[in-house]
């Protein structure tokens, strides 16, 4: 059995993580964008992944929780029924970068066996800038883009994985990549051009350091991976087979990747890279050498999915399509939060199952890397997670499908 002093957890949450997400902002990073998504009806979503990880740690004889004041971690810990030492000082409601890297420095001075942190790739990069690989550290998801192999797959199996670790059942630590995009880059347009058309290179996730991570195979996601240059005969193969499919008059929610990319280019539209389109094939779509297609509305957030779903919750009356995050498998919580737990019920639970309401794209080599681990889902929603789970279709080729997995 451990001794009480080898149960210290810090705890550090950054409140405004993930903020950017359901509004479409392609992230959370800045005090200007957190305004905006703050007046675009965002709700922080942190504090209660938090408590979900928390949860899974409040029984641990012995436990200590070192943390921040407030929503920074206090707050948090307290939901739970535990109370926390509470160390530092905030500005409450105007925290900052600087207050995380403090709070991660703070914690290795008081010799905590695991720092939990609730955030995005931001977040990530702030405790990297603050300790490097001095201590363990685990992410619990709660950012827009989470690119980074420092996070459990979701907020339980962060709570799980830590009490293993601090139970002494975990021993094995590894090194994860974290990674990061330029937001603003990305804000400029998908496609490399800005709106006055002058054209800015869309840069790739980058690597910023490594964390020294706990690690249990299933518990914890896997780095994300760009997809493959050299399967464009195959993103073409699924684009025809999907648009051949497509029901003249149906909404399509296109969500974000190179995949579906294919799809709306098939349609003669283009497509926000990083967002979340809706499409609609013409009645008169197949006549000439390529489909028409109808770009509804680009680059959309909740509110406006919703307001578009209004009166159209019949099956067949809207669609989702979506691909997996290559190298992680996530199909839904992770850069589309857009298409929230309500637009996916509203689209209609009945059709899940049957691939009437939600088509899965992707390559074979995108699946095929995954080595049998599932597809994944984190909404947020634990009731909207356990109705996705199960076995579905994923659309691979024209005509091609393979039975897979989907796993919260």
């Amino acid at each position: 059995m451990l001794g009480a002093e080898e149960k210290r957890l810090g705890l550090i949450v950054n409140p405004v993580a993930g903020l950017g997400g359901r509004v479409g902002l392609k992230g959370s990073d800045g005090a200007e964008i957190q305004r905006k998504a703050l007046a675009l009806g965002a709700v922080p979503q942190s504090l209660n992944r938090a408590i979900q990880a928390l949860e899974r740690v409040r029984a641990i004889e012995g436990l200590q929780v070192i943390t921040y004041p407030g929503e920074m971690g206090a707050d948090a810990a307290r939901a739970c029924g535990l109370e926390p030492t509470v160390i530092g000082s905030i500005e409450p409601g105007k925290t900052t970068a600087e207050d995380t890297r403090n709070a991660a420095r703070e914690m290795l001075r008081s010799d905590v066996a695991l720092l939990l942190f609730a955030g995005g790739d931001g977040t990530a990069r702030d405790i990297t800038n603050a300790v490097g690989d001095a201590l363990p550290v685990l992410g619990i998801p709660a950012g827009v883009k989470i690119h980074s192999a420092v996070y459990a797959t979701n907020p339980i199996n962060a709570g799980e994985l830590a009490r293993l670790l601090l139970e002494g059942r975990v021993v094995r630590l590894r090194e994860a990549e974290v990674m990061d995009i330029d937001e603003q880059a990305v804000r400029q347009g998908a496609d490399g051009t800005d709106r006055c058309g002058r054209r800015h290179p869309i840069e790739s996730a980058k690597l910023y350091g490594y964390l020294k991570v706990p690690f249990q195979r299933g518990l914890v996601q896997s780095l994300k991976m760009p997809s493959n240059p050299g399967e464009e005969a195959s993103l073409h193969a699924i684009a025809h087979d999907v648009v051949d499919q497509m029901v003249p008059g149906c909404l399509y929610i296109i969500g974000p990747g190179t995949t579906t990319r294919a799809i709306t280019s098939r349609l003669g539209l283009n497509k926000t890279l990083i967002g979340v389109d809706v499409v609609c094939k013409e009645e008169m779509a197949g006549v000439g050498p390529r489909p028409e297609g109808r770009l509804v509305a680009a680059d959309v957030n909740e509110s406006q999915l919703l307001a578009l779903l209004e009166g159209r919750g019949r099956k067949g009356r809207a669609m989702i399509i979506v691909t997996p995050i290559g190298g992680q498998g996530y199909i839904f919580g992770r850069g589309n939060q857009q298409i929230s737990p309500r637009v996916i019920e509203i689209v209609g639970k009945g059709g899940w199952q049957t691939s009437e309401g939600i088509i899965i794209v992707s390559t074979a080599a995108k699946i095929n890397s995954l080595g049998g681990r599932p597809l994944l889902v984190d909404t947020g929603d634990r009731a909207v997670d356990r109705m996705l789970s199960g076995y579905v279709k994923v659309v691979t080729g024209y005509n091609e499908r393979v039975v897979y997995r989907v796993s919260s």
